[in-house]
């Protein structure tokens, strides 16, 4: 089966004037009412003021709620997922990321020096231990926190954080057996050889986090520099029969010349036991990052990720096999008009009139930061 699609709208969704706007995720509820969050109020794709931001449809995406700030730790609030678990509960995955001072301080933005000193200087050591708890495999100079927090009312009220053990832009997916699934980065340490993704899992709706299994996130060493390291990172899974797991991975290199780099290609690896035990990751011909995955109501598999390539956009492809193969050679297109390639992280559902919305970021000119877009298509 080829794959074409039908391109309906694509348009913005959501604007801060002045103000970055990043990595968002799309679920949906068992009545249709959509939900997106996303991490804006930015100045820059690093900075110390991000915030979980969340929006919401009833009209299957027509129009948007006000934005509703629901994470603003002393921290910068990063890469927030959305799944709706068993229990009918929304629950919002994110992670909270420091730098040390003489770090975050090289990204300050022009004019924006004093700003971004005292903001860091609000921050205080018990701001730090509070939100991070990332062991030695975080980044030289920077400490991380992985969190989730649950809202039993879809979204009206929030219950209290809980720490993860591992993060991943688009969050944790509901399984068949009542179960959530988070697979994510568990540990960072690249550079030393203990970078591994982990499997954890939920039997209580979000409210607690247990580690089942473990991922190779160091895919060999880098071929184009004798200092360099590859690595993967930012998974997403999706359940195909119960117990049956696939998942798709970021590929990136460090400490390698840019022109020596391989191509971010997606990694993909399966789990036959529900999130245990995984095959080791394999490499695709798909070019893009990162992937997201959902399941089409006549049982393909759709798989979105951005194209930081020329012509900078969003991509789709599709498969019907359950992972086996995929219809790279019918590449589906769904923007190939950004300014550069500050972009991406699509993610998408399937509507109850059948389109496909995806949502991502980009910029609309060179000069403008970016704004929050959807994509309205049909296979």
């Amino acid at each position: 089966m080829t794959s074409e699609a039908e391109i309906i709208e694509s348009r913005v969704i959501c604007r801060q004037p002045g103000r970055y706007i990043g990595w968002p995720t799309i679920a949906k509820a068992g009545d249709g009412e959509l939900f997106v969050v996303f991490s804006g109020d930015r100045d820059a794709h690093v900075d110390p003021f991000g915030k979980t931001c969340f929006m919401r449809s009833s009209d299957h995406g027509a129009t948007w709620s006000d934005v509703v700030v629901i994470n603003d730790t002393p921290l910068d609030d990063r890469d927030a997922g959305i799944c709706v678990a068993p229990d009918g509960a929304l629950v919002v995955s994110w992670f909270t990321s420091h730098y040390d001072d003489y770090l975050a301080m090289q990204q300050y933005c022009e004019g924006e020096e004093q700003r971004w000193r005292e903001a860091l200087a609000r921050v205080g050591a018990d701001d730090v231990a509070r939100w991070t708890h990332a062991d030695g495999g975080a980044a030289r100079g920077r400490s991380l926190g992985f969190w989730t927090r649950r809202s039993p009312d879809g979204g009206a009220t929030w219950e209290d954080p809980v720490p993860s053990v591992c993060c991943t832009p688009h969050g944790p997916i509901a399984l068949a057996d009542g179960r959530l699934l988070f697979v994510g980065t568990a540990n960072f340490a690249r550079e030393e050889g203990g970078a591994f993704l982990g499997a954890a899992e939920s039997r209580d709706n979000g409210r607690s986090w247990e580690l089942i299994g473990r991922i190779s996130a160091l895919p060999g060493p880098a071929e184009g520099g004798a200092e360099g390291y590859a690595y993967l990172c930012e998974p997403h899974a999706l359940e195909l029969a119960h117990g049956r797991i696939l998942g798709m991975a970021r590929f990136e290199e460090r400490g390698v010349p840019a022109d020596r780099r391989r191509p971010s290609l997606l990694w993909q690896f399966e789990s036959e036991d529900g999130g245990r035990t995984w095959t080791e990751p394999r490499c695709t011909d798909i070019l893009g990052k990162p992937p997201h995955l959902t399941r089409l109501s006549d049982g393909r598999i759709l798989l979105t990720y951005g194209y930081r390539h020329e012509p900078y956009g969003q991509r789709a492809c599709l498969s019907s096999d359950g992972g086996e193969t995929w219809d790279y050679g019918n590449e589906i297109v769904l923007r190939d008009d950004a300014p550069n390639g500050d972009l991406g992280y699509p993610a998408s559902v399937e509507c109850d009139d059948g389109t496909i919305l995806t949502v991502y970021y980009q910029k609309e000119t060179l000069k403008e930061k970016t704004v929050l877009m959807t994509t309205r298509w049909r296979v």
